[in-house]
């Protein structure tokens, strides 16, 4: 069992920065595969990215690409992400998760979520 707690989260103007960060429970944190996704209102939960256990793979989604970075310290139990050039359009509830071993991009592949946290970027 992992258990997920997103934090970082906030209101920011179009440009700026944000780290969402995503602690995990457990002993066994470097098994798994981790991803953030996010979901707009009246939207279906998005893909964002992926990185693998060992944090030496990584993959986007195309819009994130250049933008948006995926990392991960398996001493901590924690991943990030690190979002740079926000537009309103990114405005969301993200959510990090994670399934064991194997990366993957879409959300049913995804065994554990986190509660998630709002991120409002203001035109």
């Amino acid at each position: 069992q992992v258990q997920l707690v997103e934090s970082g989260g906030g209101l920011v103007q179009a440009g700026g920065s944000l780290r969402l960060s995503c602690a995990a429970s457990g002993r066994t944190f470097r098994s798994y595969a981790m991803g953030w996704f996010r979901q707009a209102p009246g939207k279906e939960r998005e893909f964002v990215a992926t990185i693998s256990g060992s944090g030496g793979s990584t993959y986007y989604a195309d819009s994130m690409k250049g933008r948006f970075t995926i990392s991960r310290d398996n001493a901590k139990n924690t991943v990030y992400l690190q979002m740079n050039s926000l537009k309103p359009e990114d405005t969301a509830v993200y959510y990090c998760a994670a399934r064991q071993y194997v990366t993957a991009t879409v959300p049913h592949e995804y065994d554990y979520w986190g509660q998630g946290t709002q991120v409002t970027v203001s035109s």
